[in-house]
């Protein structure tokens, strides 16, 4: 395993069914490393994450932990912590007996036990609290003591499976950053599942986006969402206007591609090198898009697109626009409030101004 590498998954392999199955999947995780698995209910996160704590057989393939391969290892001896969605806390003990109890399991002494125990709750702000049962807990409180549960056997990986999806909106990003940072100052590397996308941006160094059972994308939450490698992945990531279009003229000012209503687009460089198939699909986030009064005149690598305003969203700190095209085509754009006096309304005519190098070309 190369230096910096804590966790390789090789070619996984979970088969239920000729029909139900996951993988072949392979990733690594750097030591320290925030990783998540981010996909769709039902895209194979859960499982994935579950064959490497031990709780589902491998088909096919290998895991390995520091070097040491780990599909004959029973989940006790894997050295992984595992925080679950519901947090399976036992209701009967306190948050004391709580974390102590697999630390009881391995009959660890008295002494050591209430000095770990005393520790993790320093660590994760629940100092004071080991009396309390879980029912006396907030759903944050009772989160942490999860994590406290897992922290305190000192397991090499920490995993998550979806923690904060049972939290209202304003705990869960309380949560998240408490996490993210509780997970910075101790360095410990760590697997998120997550079918939140805006959790996995805001939490991850790195991010497998999962479909189907299969890995669409692995990369850094800004490449991700910058330059997805499909169109499966530039549509769950973030908020996305796709077209379907044919490229009809390639140049050095960029690739001209015209829309199945004829919209003739200036697109930017193309990524990897000249895309093979004529039909592509053409991505455009909506914060991405500028909106201007009609009668403007294009600028070198720019798009101006007639539009008409059908309706407009308030949302505080943005405003949110639904636009049709000519052609027929909606599109979605965001702008900042800043911007609201300009007073756009409905059926009002404005013109799209849209940055050559803000579509960019997917094949397919």
């Amino acid at each position: 395993m190369p230096p910096g590498i804590e966790l390789e998954v090789c070619e996984l392999t979970k088969r239920y069914s000729p029909q139900v199955s996951v993988g072949p999947i392979s990733f690594e995780v750097q030591q320290g490393e925030f990783f998540s698995l981010l996909g769709p209910s039902g895209c194979g996160k859960t499982t994935t994450l579950r064959c490497i704590a031990g709780f589902e057989t491998l088909t096919g393939g290998s895991i390995r932990l520091h070097g040491e391969r780990l599909e004959d290892k029973p989940p006790h001896r894997r050295d992984v912590g595992l925080v679950f969605q519901n947090y399976a806390l036992f209701p009967h003990l306190t948050v004391f007996d709580n974390i102590a109890f697999g630390l009881r399991l391995r009959r660890l002494g008295k002494a050591e036990i209430a000095d770990r125990v005393g520790g993790v709750l320093q660590l994760v702000d629940l100092a004071g609290m080991a009396a309390r049962f879980p029912a006396q807990l907030s759903g944050g409180q009772q989160q942490r003591v999860a994590i406290a549960r897992s922290l305190v056997l000192e397991p090499r990986i920490l995993m998550f499976d979806e923690p904060l999806s049972n939290l209202d909106f304003k705990l869960r990003i309380q949560m998240r950053e408490e996490l993210r940072n509780l997970q910075r100052r101790l360095g410990k590397t760590s697997i998120y599942v997550t079918h939140d996308q805006t959790e996995a941006l805001a939490l991850s160094d790195r991010i497998a986006v999962l479909s189907h059972g299969r890995i669409e994308q692995i990369g850094t939450p800004a490449g991700i969402y910058e330059r997805p490698a499909t169109a499966f992945v530039a549509q769950f990531i973030g908020s996305s206007n796709m077209l379907r279009g044919r490229i009809v003229e390639r140049g050095e000012a960029g690739t001209i591609v015209a829309t199945e209503t004829g919209l003739r687009l200036c697109c930017g460089p193309e990524p990897g090198g000249e895309i093979e198939t004529a039909e592509v699909s053409i991505l455009l986030r909506p914060e991405r898009i500028q909106l201007e009064a009609p009668g403007g005149t294009a600028m070198p690598g720019q798009n101006r697109v007639s539009a008409r305003i059908a309706d407009v969203t308030y949302l505080g700190e943005d405003l949110h626009l639904s636009l049709d095209l000519a052609g027929g085509e909606r599109l979605r754009a965001s702008v900042k409030n800043a911007n609201a006096a300009r007073g756009w309304a409905p059926t009002q005519s404005v013109e799209l101004v849209v940055a050559a190098a803000d579509l960019r070309l997917l094949s397919g």
